[in-house]
């Protein structure tokens, strides 16, 4: 049996919300939500958040979780995510990289996109969900086009597919990650590639050298957090779910 590792990035570094995973959120840090989400997935064995403050470290040890310190010096969440794995991913053969403001993130999700890496459907899945009306001009809002079994043809910023004819389902890609280890540090390794520079988009470095990228569509309601706007959203959505 293939063994998982989820590796949570956080930073305390956030233009619209500084000290972001920490943010209280319905009385408890936004980091524990995304922890507690992701630990009712059962196809995983450990859970470590990733972070280069000590601050971090303190709360998400504060409610029994495992946190670690990582360098200051990282480009990227993938990089920070790769020295994890490095010192602390020996005995596992999958990692699934887990944004930290994800709050109403389920297990039951995650473990979906473990399983197509598990099966060998691809060295590396993410998932989708249905994109909202309003959201296709929004540049923060990274859109997806696949194929007819579910793999992934392109990312954008822009609104794709330009709908000129019968419209397709329009699809938002959701920030989370499950890969082979030996393929996620091989990935960590490249140059970064021209459409990845110019979207700003890590993920087409994976398609631009000719690999596969599984997609598994979610039914779930996510509300991401970059803005205190944001917070009083989820919060509301929590409040009613969990009176």
């Amino acid at each position: 049996m293939k063994k998982t590792l989820v590796v949570i990035p956080a930073r305390m570094a956030s233009t619209r919300l500084p000290g972001k995973p920490l943010h209280p959120v319905c009385g408890k840090p936004l980091i524990q939500w995304v922890y507690e989400g992701v630990s009712q997935a059962t196809l995983i064995e450990d859970i470590i958040v990733a972070t280069d403050d000590e601050r971090i470290v303190k709360a998400v040890s504060s409610f029994g979780g495992k946190a670690v310190m990582t360098g200051t010096h990282h480009q990227t969440g993938t990089d920070r995510i790769c020295e994890v794995v490095r010192k602390y991913g020996e005995d596992y053969d999958i990692i699934a990289n887990v944004q930290g403001d994800e709050p109403l993130i389920r297990g039951e999700s995650v473990d979906q996109v473990i399983w197509q890496v598990a099966a060998g459907k691809a060295p590396v899945a993410t998932p989708v969900i249905p994109l909202e009306e309003g959201d296709a001009a929004n540049p923060n809002t990274v859109k997806v086009v696949r194929d007819t079994e579910g793999y992934a043809l392109y990312f954008s910023r822009s609104p794709i597919p330009f709908v000129r004819g019968e419209k397709t389902p329009l699809y938002k890609h959701v920030g989370l990650y499950v890969f082979e280890k030996p393929f996620l540090l091989e990935f960590s390794s490249w140059e970064q590639t021209p459409l990845e520079k110019s979207e700003m988009l890590e993920q087409l470095r994976i398609l631009e050298k000719g690999y596969k990228i599984k997609t598994v569509e979610w039914e779930d309601h996510l509300q991401g957090v970059d803005t205190p706007e944001d917070v009083k959203i989820v919060e509301g959505i929590l409040k009613g779910a969990r009176p």
